[in-house]
């Protein structure tokens, strides 16, 4: 569910980018077959990399959503106009968001996420019946 919800923001010319702590090659394999561009594995500076995607997409960070879980996403959560908390996230974490999933994160909360930015862009409903053709 999550992989086709970020298909469908990159079909609608909505940035993705994922930027963990963690380094992973099946991370590299899943983005790279969605065709995510943007990929920062391996930051223990995750505000760093967000500036460093800020100045290659030239977007305004209050133009941004974020979605974190832990104490190291808390310096972007702040800076970005749309903070999201998995429903599975640290208590603090959740404290500093304007929005928190109702499914925890590896459970649908990417797909919840990218239902609701493409529900806010006037875009799902066409996504979606684009199926019943």
């Amino acid at each position: 569910l999550d992989g086709h919800g970020i298909r469908m923001l990159l079909d609608s010319a909505i940035e993705v980018a994922v930027i963990t702590g963690r380094e992973s090659a099946i991370v590299s394999q899943r983005m790279n077959d969605l065709g995510v561009k943007h990929l920062y594995q391996g930051c223990q500076d995750k505000l760093a990399a967000f500036e460093n995607l800020l100045r290659e997409t030239g977007i305004e960070p209050e133009r941004a959503a974020y979605v974190g879980d832990d104490l190291p996403d808390l310096p972007i959560l702040r800076r970005v106009g749309l903070a999201i908390a998995v429903q599975n996230a640290h208590g603090f974490v959740k404290q500093h968001c304007d929005w928190v999933t109702s499914l925890p994160g590896g459970r649908g909360a990417v797909r919840e996420v990218t239902d609701f930015i493409l529900q806010a862009q006037s875009l799902l409903d066409a996504r979606q019946n684009h199926y019943l053709e």
